[in-house]
């Protein structure tokens, strides 16, 4: 803010709103750098408002893909170290699973990936080399996980 100030009313807008794009009265300007969306109106628009103005994520030129900026990476790491630590103490062992699955295996959770099967990413190629099968990145870990220990 300009001369140090914090908050109040600036140019006739909340929060001090001036600068940048222009809107509502003639000659005034107003940014995009308070929450345009209220919580209960739009719980979707509100909390993709909080998490891009608080530079937690950015989006990313692949839909569904976004880049966990520094700080919300951060807040990550504790979580999941939080969560690692308590895990482990009950005698439980981290395992990897691939991130892809075959079409067969993803059809046999058919009532549990049927919300995903929109968004679902197909791969069908290696290289320049058409696969055999296609191949699904898998939308949850259940599809891969619970074939893998009822064996």
């Amino acid at each position: 803010t300009k001369g140090g100030k914090k908050g109040g009313k600036k140019g006739g807008k909340k929060g001090g709103q001036t600068g940048g794009k222009k809107g509502g009265k003639k000659g005034t300007k107003q940014t995009l750098l308070a929450m345009q969306h209220k919580k209960r109106e739009s719980f979707s628009d509100w909390y993709k408002e909080v998490i891009t103005l608080s530079e937690m994520i950015d989006y990313y030129t692949v839909g569904g893909c976004y880049i966990l900026r520094p700080w919300s990476f951060s807040i990550w790491e504790s979580i999941t170290a939080f969560m690692d630590g308590h895990i482990k103490a009950l005698g439980v062992q981290n395992a990897y699973f691939p991130m892809f699955v075959t079409e067969a295996a993803l059809n046999r959770e058919e009532d549990h990936v049927e919300g995903f099967a929109p968004e679902v990413a197909w791969v069908t190629h290696s290289g320049e080399t058409p696969l055999d099968r296609r191949i699904a990145i898998r939308p949850t870990s259940e599809t891969i996980m619970y074939p893998a220990y009822a064996d």
